[in-house]
């Protein structure tokens, strides 16, 4: 279905900066925009690749899980990002590997996996942007591998709840102490003890299901 004169302007207005003008017509007249609410799963382990998402509006959680389903959060995709995972697994035709939720309600276009070489032989906007998104998220990885690996379980806490604040745009934290230790691959006990902790120091604020993070506030 073609996108309806709104939907191109808002593909308009966020890529317009860095894709040449023939790329972003060519994403209007291939892509699909779809609407997603929060907390819905977009891609999940072993699914086949049929498209690739861009972000438009909204943020999605890159996520690892394991046979028994317990879920590792890898890095947020924000307006105007692609999962290079996703897009490394659209060149070798593998199925996904992550789990990808919506964070916040989100829009997205989804660009079929056919358009991916095309466009890096096409276009330079679309090489740069690829070649740009696997660096960034190659980075984020890192940053996963380095909490994971040098800080403790208070350290991790009080980056991934930085990380949700600033992603959602808001002090305010609505989530549960599960999923909070599902994101983080921990139990609930260690959460409740650990944000009890940092309550304690003023650097949130704890109510039934949300937190303030304090940091953000001006």
């Amino acid at each position: 279905m073609a996108l309806n004169k709104t939907e191109q302007e808002l593909i308009w207005g966020r890529f317009s900066a860095f894709f040449e003008d023939g790329l972003i017509q060519d994403i209007i007249n291939e892509g699909l925009l779809r609407k997603v609410s929060k907390n819905r799963i977009i891609l999940d382990i072993g699914d086949d690749i049929s498209f690739m998402p861009l972000v438009l509006e909204g943020s999605i959680k890159i996520m690892r899980v394991d046979p028994e389903q317990n879920e590792l959060l890898l890095y947020y995709l924000e307006y105007g990002d692609t999962c290079a995972i996703t897009l490394n697994c659209c060149v070798k035709k593998a199925k996904s590997s992550i789990r990808a939720t919506t964070e916040q309600d989100s829009t997205l276009v989804l660009i079929p996996t056919s358009k991916m070489e095309e466009w890096m032989q096409k276009f330079h906007s679309w090489r740069a942007y690829v070649l740009e998104s696997y660096q960034m998220r190659v980075n984020e990885l890192l940053d996963s591998v380095d909490s994971l690996a040098f800080m403790n379980m208070g350290e991790r806490l009080i980056k991934y709840l930085r990380d949700k604040a600033m992603v959602n745009n808001s002090e305010e934290i609505h989530i549960t102490h599960r999923e909070i230790a599902n994101d983080l691959h921990t139990s609930r006990v260690v959460v409740t003890r650990l944000l009890k902790k940092l309550e304690a120091e003023q650097i949130i604020e704890h109510f039934r299901n949300k937190i303030i993070f304090k940091e953000l506030q001006v």
